[in-house]
Order: C-alpha cells, then structure tokens, then sequence
C-alpha cells in the first residue's frame, strides 16, 4: 500500500520531544536501507518508545479526537451551534471523501509501523548477541495491541454483533511500499491484540513497579481487562481486573480528593497516561481542554461540545456528587444566563475556581495535561461487570466493586446482591468517565440504543436519526478513498453504509 500505512518514513526524530539523547541524531530512519542501524542499545530503544507515544498524543488520536469520538457519538456531548469543527463525530457525516477522520488510520498504522521496525531491530540485535531489550519489546507489543484495539473498535463491528465482520489489515513486520494486505477479520484482530498482551505481560512482568508516563506490566493487564470485557470473555477480564486491585499499587481517589486528581501528574489511580508538555505535545487551542471548556472563557475558547441533557440529568441525580466538581457553565448559559453546568475542565486542570484560573497539572500552561488513558475507576467498572456475568456469577463482589465508585455520590443508595444491574454499572461508567472516550463504545458493545440532544442546538443532523443503535452503517468509520486508491485491495472491503 503506497499510502499512509505503508509508505511512512520511519521518523524518530520525533522522539527527542520526550527525550534527549546526544547520540539519537545520527540514528538512521528506521525503514530505509539503513534500518539495521536505528537502534543499538536499550537506551536507544527506550527513545523510539518515548518518540511512538509522542505521536499518540496528535489531535487526531489521544490528543483530542479519539476522547471526542467516544462520547459525541455515545450521547454524553452535545453542540450549541454547528461549524467549528468535529460537527461530523456528533452528526455521523462520514464519507470516503469528506469527513472521514482518517487521521485515526494514518496515526495508529504510523506508529505500528514503528513498533515493528523497532521489534525487527531488536531481533537483529539480539541474534547478534546484544541484551537488555527485553521490557522495551514488552513495551512495544502492548502500544501495538492497545492502538490495534482502538483502531478495530473504530472501523469493526463489536466483537459480540459480528467478529467475523471486516477488521482492519494486521501487519506485525515492515512492509515494502507497494504491499497491499487486505483487512483481516474483527476475531483476527482480537486474537493478535490478545497474542501481543499476552507476549508483552511476560516480557514486563520483570518489573512490576508503577512507570509514570511508560506502559508498564499493570497497564497491559488493564488492557487486557479491557479487551476480554469486550469479548464478553468476563471470567478473564475479572481476573486482569483483579490482579491489579489486589497488587494495592493503585489507590482509589477518596470522593474530597476526586476533583482536585485532575489537577495531578500520575496521581495514585492512573495506571497509564501520556505526558503532555508545553512546546512539545501541548495543542494549544486545540487541545481537547479547549474544546470542552466555555464559550470565550478563554481566547479562542469556542465552547465546541458540551455535556447533553442526558448526561447532566444522570449526574443531577445526586447534586452533591464529587463529580460536579470538574463541571461548570457553558456556551449556553454563556448566552442564555440559565445554568448549566455543561463544560467539563477534565482537562484543564479539573478544579475549578471562582476567578477562572484552571490549575492545569503544574506545568507551565493549562492545556499541558497529561491524558489520562487508564484509571483505576476503570478497572474497578469492569471488575463489577465481569463479576455479574461470569460462569460463577458473584453478585455481592460485583456489587461491591461497583460501590466504591459509586460512592463519589454520597447521596445515592449503594448497590446491593439484589439490585445490581447492567444499567447500574453502565450509568456509573458514564459518570466516572465522562470525556474519556468510553461511552460510545460501551452502548454499541452492549447492543443499547443511544439517543442524541438534538433539540439542543440548531444543528442539521443529515446522516443519521435522532435515536441509533449498533444496526445503524455509520457506527464504524469508513476507510478513506485515499486508502482505497494507494490499496485497491481495500476498495471491496469497504464498509457497507460507504459503498
């Protein structure tokens, strides 16, 4: 494929923006002729690592983008007024041609690409006698299962509706620039994201302490917990979930200490997030801190998304919930004087303060935050909805697990053997992670209708109903035209709402 996946110049110069390494300038891009040369100790792996999560951090992944999509297409955001960017991810007006946010594509196989030249090098080096690669190579396959799970979840079908549906092409070497793979099947791609946990958990159980700003042994058993609770495998992903409550190297934020955690580096729940720092991978007005706060609270603050109506009425069934805390006024109340507390400063520092000065988490500038991939509320949510469903399902630990979170609303009646539901745990996960990324996700993995706050605002929502369900074309993405002409064989593996 003569495109963005295939054609990629290995450019690891990139990676000085997280590292400095005297001697990374003379290394050789990692898939020209040279690329036996990129690397030649663990040192200068660790830099090719520093430089693949960097280009995680774009706009058009973890940056911004992939937290925007889980939840404006999950019904947890809204917009005010059409036009000032993303309007597709909320109105599903996806095509081949226009507003196919193919960055997900070229990013995510940008750094895969990269991970394989890197694991290739390493092997050269190893048969060669060179040592101490090991935990890097841990590193690499877990970055390679975790950007292949989003990047299936994004262009697949859920695992549980059709795995044997069109995925996306699998590659785990450096392909020549004219390599055509076809898309490989949503099982496929599960088994490979399994296949490389599963490799990387050995390589890094070595060394089990926290890594801050590094995918450590615990992250990739979050993985792990994430992806089997997709495959409905819930006996393993109660066991991943387990094993890293019970290590105790992760603490629960009390509900007095949730609000003021996003103001923190690598507090005590994150097990793993990606370092943002100013001048390097700070976007700026870009920055998915910008996009969710208030209309013109800040200079070039459009007010993008905020809360829906849906939302802010499940959050408003407690009003003393410790998660009002990152929540304040937004473009409507902007125009409008009415409260509503619809702008979410997750991402500026989380706490919010009268005078509007956002903590940011103690870098130079507020939109510096550090992106917060996986916490442990997550692994706690899963816990419960594995527990209620495994082959022995354990409805008092499920409810117990699902307690400690909801706990952040002290108003509300904890949750017992009896009355446990899916619902529960599904409305808590929506609350806990709110502009995560995860909502969407969640309602079409377990086949539930998402209805949008179309009323809200007065923009044409041309491509899709007010009320959707996982039968609706448009819940996966469509592979660009771009893509299809450097790969033809892709064009008859197009997905279907697209063709």
């Amino acid at each position: 494929m003569k495109h963005s996946i295939y054609s990629i110049v290995f450019v690891i110069l990139s990676a000085l923006t997280l590292s400095s390494c005297d001697d990374f300038l003379n290394m050789q891009p990692g898939n020209s002729g040279n690329a036996k040369d990129a690397i030649a100790t663990p040192s200068d792996a660790k830099v090719v690592i520093n430089g693949i999560m960097s280009s995680m951090t774009s706009s058009s992944y973890y940056g911004r983008n992939f937290f925007m999509y889980g939840d404006a297409k999950g019904g947890d955001l809204t917009i005010y007024s059409a036009g000032r960017g993303l309007d597709g991810l909320y109105s599903f007006n996806h095509s081949a041609t226009s507003g196919n946010f193919s960055g997900f594509w070229t990013i995510g196989y940008n750094c895969i690409m990269q991970i394989n030249s890197l694991l290739e090098n390493i092997e050269k080096l190893e048969t060669a006698g060179t040592t101490g690669f090991d935990y890097y190579k841990g590193q690499a396959l877990t970055l390679r299962a975790l950007i292949y799970f989003d990047l299936v979840r994004l262009y697949g079908l859920p695992y549980n509706y059709d795995k044997t549906s069109y995925g996306v092409p699998i590659t785990t070497s450096t392909l020549e620039s004219d390599a055509q793979p076809a898309r490989s099947t949503v099982e496929e791609n599960y088994k490979q994201i399994l296949a490389d946990l599963e490799a990387g958990q050995t390589l890094l159980a070595s060394d089990k302490s926290l890594q801050k700003g590094y995918i450590g042994y615990y992250a990739n058993i979050a993985i792990q917990a994430r992806a089997k609770l997709y495959m409905e495998d819930y006996d393993g992903a109660l066991s991943a979930a387990e094993e890293i409550i019970k290590s105790t190297k992760y603490k629960l934020y009390t509900p007095s200490e949730w609000a003021a955690s996003w103001s923190t580096q690598f507090g005590s729940e994150s097990i793993f997030e990606l370092g943002i720092y100013p001048n390097e991978s700070d976007l700026g007005t870009s920055s998915l801190g910008f996009y969710l706060m208030q209309y013109k609270q800040r200079s070039g603050a459009s007010g993008y998304f905020l809360a829906s109506d849906y939302y802010l009425t499940r959050l408003g069934e407690d009003q003393t919930d410790v998660r009002w805390g990152v929540m304040d006024n937004d473009e409507y109340w902007y125009d409008n004087k009415v409260e509503r507390k619809g702008a979410c400063y997750k991402y500026m520092g989380g706490v919010i303060q009268s005078d509007k000065t956002f903590p940011g988490d103690g870098k130079e500038t507020e939109t510096a935050i550090n992106i917060k991939i996986i916490r442990l509320s997550e692994i706690y949510l899963i816990a419960a909805e594995a527990a209620l469903h495994a082959t022995t399902p354990d409805r008092d630990l499920a409810a117990s697990y699902l307690n400690e979170i909801r706990q952040r609303a002290p108003k509300l009646t904890l949750a017992t053997a009896s009355t446990i539901t899916d619902d529960m745990i599904l409305e808590e996960r929506s609350k806990e992670l709110f502009c995560e990324g995860q909502r969407f996700f969640d309602m079409i993995r377990l086949n539930k209708t998402i209805e949008f706050n179309d009323d809200f605002q007065d923009v044409p929502v041309s491509k899709r109903t007010k009320i959707i369900d996982r039968t609706f074309g448009k819940i996966v993405l469509p592979i660009s035209q771009d893509e299809i002409n450097a790969n033809p064989a892709l064009k008859d593996q197009q997905n279907a709402a697209y063709k």
